[in-house]
């Protein structure tokens, strides 16, 4: 599938595309708050003011790519949680009022096909619509129903996206099971912190993806794989697959993105990979600038199809760099608390 248009919200200014420009926000703590735009023109008051944070992302990043791209066959998405915070909310109102008369506006944003929901209405897109939520391989599963779509010829263009807020509920349950940080850290030193723990991050990011090569093409989505709860030997296996079923070689893999978080105690499987199978090959990470959560690849996703498209990254998301040449096969390797594994194949046009 190919890449023709994206948008991302995120703890970065990636919204208006001055992350290219160098100009990086400094996170600090262990939560990277979403920098969200102004949604005056965007998304009307009425609507607006009833949206929680996820909806709210996820509509104002991806309402502008339907517009832009009305001949929309569907829209997939994918999430670990949705609006966590509006169902909590809902919850708790039914405890508060005895189950009374109960406010439905946190019910329905809640939903995690809450944001699916919501575009295809506002765009009155009433083609195939799906929400994928399988915690860390969510936006993986989204890339599948995709290629399965496009491969029986039932749609020629999609959104495709993943959505994730930072809920307390979610957040504080993660802490207590020692997910996050317990000292001071920041995005500029998280990945040399050696310690336990990483920081939590929430972001929307879309894509329209079209099923043939057009002149406004960015970049190509190759192939998509995952594997739970493997070890070295069935990682190795399930890569070399991958890989030989595309028929490309471990040597023509030039770039690689991958999701290093800080987490001193699964952050060696990225390095065993690099090591092990792409010594050569030009690194890049993501999660020191928009923090960790379920569906966190997609944002590798957006950062790779600008470096397929010929856009310089910041330093801060530079690894080490073994070639001047224009990056043409990238791999993502992402792995969610170690047990959720996903490759995804991109290719340059």
């Amino acid at each position: 599938m190919f890449i023709k248009d994206l948008s991302c919200i995120s703890a970065q200014p990636t919204y208006e595309e001055t992350f290219f420009e160098g100009e990086l926000k400094v996170n600090r703590g262990n939560r990277y708050v979403a920098l969200e735009p102004a949604y005056g023109n965007l998304i009307p008051a009425g609507l607006l003011r009833r949206m929680g944070k996820a909806v709210r992302i996820g509509v104002g990043a991806g309402l502008p790519l339907i517009q832009k791209n009305p001949d929309l066959d569907g829209i997939i998405l994918g999430t670990a949680n949705g609006g966590l915070d509006d169902c909590l909310k809902f919850l708790n109102q039914i405890v508060d009022y005895n189950e009374g008369t109960l406010t439905p506006t946190n019910f329905v944003q809640s939903t995690p096909n809450a944001v699916a929901g919501n575009l295809a209405l506002m765009s009155k897109n009433t083609g195939y619509n799906a929400t994928h939520v399988n915690k860390g391989l969510a936006f993986e599963g989204v890339l599948m129903d995709a290629f399965l779509l496009f491969g029986e010829g039932k749609a020629q263009s999609l959104l495709l996206g993943s959505i994730e807020e930072i809920s307390d509920y979610n957040y504080n349950i993660d802490q207590l099971a020692g997910s996050w940080k317990k000292e001071e850290t920041t995005s500029e030193t998280l990945l040399n912190s050696a310690t336990a723990g990483t920081v939590c991050g929430e972001a929307a990011v879309m894509f329209v993806a079209e099923a043939e090569k057009s002149d406004n093409s960015i970049a190509e989505i190759v192939d998509v794989e995952q594997i739970n709860f493997a070890d070295e030997k069935r990682i190795s296996e399930k890569l070399i697959y991958f890989l030989k079923r595309n028929k490309i070689d471990l040597s023509e893999i030039d770039t690689l993105i991958l999701g290093y978080n800080g987490d001193s105690r699964s952050d060696h499987w990225y390095n065993w990979l690099r090591e092990t199978f792409f010594p050569e090959s030009t690194v890049y990470n993501y999660k020191n600038l928009i923090g960790d959560f379920p569906t966190a690849v997609a944002f590798g996703v957006w950062m790779g199809a600008h470096i397929l498209a010929g856009k310089n990254m910041p330093n801060e998301t530079l690894l080490t760099k073994n070639s001047d040449q224009k990056s043409k096969k990238i791999l993502l390797y992402n792995h969610h608390k170690g047990v959720q594994n996903g490759f995804i194949l991109m290719s340059g046009l």
